[in-house]
């Protein structure tokens, strides 16, 4: 049997874009055991209830994290709204559902960026963030903001977007799916991106569904799960079905990952053929009481958002259950018998991101 040593793996390596550590536990050059360790940006955002209040607590969401702050808002505001009974007018529930689509948009495509670069394609990694300029484009367009909107409010959005706007982004739109088209057969169809991708990390459905993952990490091992299909904000009123493989592997993962940047292009489409008119927000009144659990679809999975309040402006707690936690562990299956070379690839492939999980 051959010695065993342990290689600390991160939080600061070249191609690790989050501060995650890893003590790799190898025999040779196989991974026999992967421990993670976080805790390197912990800020103790959840502690700031004691400080803002319900209303100011949409910042601080949004804060938990840059790529996803628009979601965190979202999730945040959603669960108040269930609190305190809060009807959200019909134009801003599909203003959230097209920025959450564009934030999937963003997300996905940075993801590319760096899964090429890991590979050492540079030109295909300068284009993926550059088709990811568009989507940012048209979120500082429409909420003056590129990482923090500061958009979402308890009761609605905090700023409309003008017809005029959407059908521009609507031709935006329709030239980066024409892009998307051409930078995403390299992914797909070269023979040295394959090598690196298919039959390695392989999780079952089993494993996926047992070790509670979410997001394109469960879907690439053929679970249906997507939290969009129960139709929060606008989404019960587009059509879409959530995108699956069954492979399970890293080809897998990405493969979804992409088709769900095509299908985010569509469910924005659907939105802005079907905007309704109307106001964007209504008036708060009262404190919140109560609590209540929201679940959504983040870019990396499912989200969960805890909210109790006391009747008071300063609410008792909020809680984050984000995607990157609950897929740490399916992280740690995938990693078992991998080549040590194929670790940084395997870490990309659960989009991780540390921010989110650490508050």
């Amino acid at each position: 049997m051959s010695n065993r040593s342990v290689i600390p793996f991160g939080p600061q390596h070249p191609v690790l874009p989050e501060p995650i550590h890893l003590d790799l536990v190898m025999e040779d050059e196989k991974v026999v055991e992967a421990i993670p360790s976080i805790g390197f940006i912990h800020r103790g955002l959840e502690k700031l209830v004691d400080k803002k209040d319900f209303n100011e607590m949409v910042y601080v969401a949004e804060r938990i994290c840059g790529i996803c702050s628009l979601g965190h808002g979202l999730g945040y505001a959603e669960a108040v709204e269930h609190i305190m009974d809060i009807e959200v007018p019909s134009r801003a529930q599909y203003l959230r559902t097209f920025w959450s689509e564009l934030s999937r948009v963003h997300s996905h495509l940075l993801w590319l960026g760096l899964l090429a670069d890991a590979f050492g394609f540079e030109s295909l990694y300068m284009e993926c963030w550059r088709l990811r300029e568009e989507a940012l484009d048209m979120f500082e367009a429409s909420t003056g903001g590129r990482v923090i909107f500061s958009v979402m409010k308890v009761g609605g959005i905090r700023r409309n977007v003008s017809d005029e706007m959407l059908k521009d982004f609507y031709q935006r739109i329709n030239k980066m799916e024409e892009d998307l088209k051409t930078i995403s057969k390299p992914f797909l169809n070269d023979a040295a991106v394959q090598t690196r991708l298919r039959g390695v990390g392989i999780l079952t459905a089993e494993q996926a569904d047992a070790l509670g993952c979410a997001g394109p990490f469960l879907r690439a091992s053929g679970i249906v799960r997507d939290i969009r299909t129960t139709g929060y904000c606008a989404y019960g009123d587009v059509d879409f079905e959530p995108i699956i493989s069954t492979e399970g592997d890293s080809y897998a993962r990405t493969e979804c990952r992409i088709k769900e940047i095509f299908q985010a292009f569509d469910i924005m489409r659907q939105c802005i053929d079907k905007m309704p008119a109307g106001d964007i927000d209504v008036p708060v009144k009262g404190m919140p009481n109560g609590e209540y659990v929201m679940r959504i679809e983040q870019p990396r999975g499912e989200a969960i958002y805890y909210v109790k309040a006391n009747g008071t402006k300063f609410i008792d707690r909020m809680r984050v259950r984000t995607p990157t936690f609950a897929n740490l562990s399916g992280l740690v299956e995938v990693l078992k018998g991998c080549d040590l070379a194929d670790v940084p690839i395997l870490v990309l492939t659960i989009d991780p991101c540390i921010s989110c999980t650490e508050r």
